[in-house]
């Protein structure tokens, strides 16, 4: 088994390298400086088209897309671990659902936000009405997974996952960059709180 994780700093490679600590499986890593452009050179192109991390080589495979490169650990590596739901159970199925949710709903909807609003875009490319949309969306798919851990620790029920690991590492990050208060979604706040007194989890985070 060989694993190369290439990834950038402050970028959604990190919710990946979350997963691969918190599953502790070995691996390589490659550190690609994305100012600098070495994610548009052609030994990189070879393996990710795109151009963009994470992406993530198995074996001599090559795969990118966050939300799949998660599925593959979790379903390679997670069940063994107790981070996944075995296939075909009731349990990953909602774990599936709460993963794509969460990377394809609120992530767009965050990151829709923070193109309108922060410094790390040009002023000119802000929209005051969309950043007002966006922001009343995010603030809506923060109900619903508050709601969602209402009297559930984690979003599956008894036990953290991937999907956790995942939600809980955009949120970190994200709600904290993009400035947005969500001291009154307690359940949600309490959820964050547990995932970020996990060892790798918290080791994963402060990586660079």
């Amino acid at each position: 088994m060989s694993i190369t994780f290439y990834y950038a700093p402050q970028s959604s490679a990190g919710r990946v390298r979350v997963s691969l600590a918190e599953l502790d499986v070995p691996y390589e890593s490659v550190r690609l400086d994305l100012r600098a452009g070495d994610q548009k050179k052609p030994d990189f192109l070879a393996i990710n088209p795109n151009g963009k991390v994470p992406t993530l080589v198995i074996d001599g495979t090559p795969m990118f897309e966050s939300v799949a490169i998660q599925i593959a650990l979790g379903e390679r590596y997670g069940v063994q671990k107790g981070l996944w739901p075995a296939p075909g159970t009731p349990e990953q199925l909602v774990a599936l659902t709460w993963l794509v949710w969460g990377q394809v709903s609120l992530t767009g909807a965050l990151f829709r936000y923070m193109g309108n609003t922060s410094e790390y875009f040009p002023k000119e490319m802000h929209n005051e009405k969309q950043a007002e949309q966006s922001l009343a969306e995010i603030h809506d798919l923060l109900r619903i997974l508050d709601s969602r851990l209402d009297g559930r620790p984690y979003v599956t029920g008894e036990r953290c996952t991937l999907a956790d690991l995942d939600l809980a590492s955009v949120l970190g990050w994200g709600l904290p960059a993009a400035k947005i208060d969500f001291s009154e979604r307690k359940n949600l706040k309490g959820w964050l709180g547990r995932i970020a007194e996990r060892p790798a989890f918290k080791a994963a985070m402060t990586e660079t």
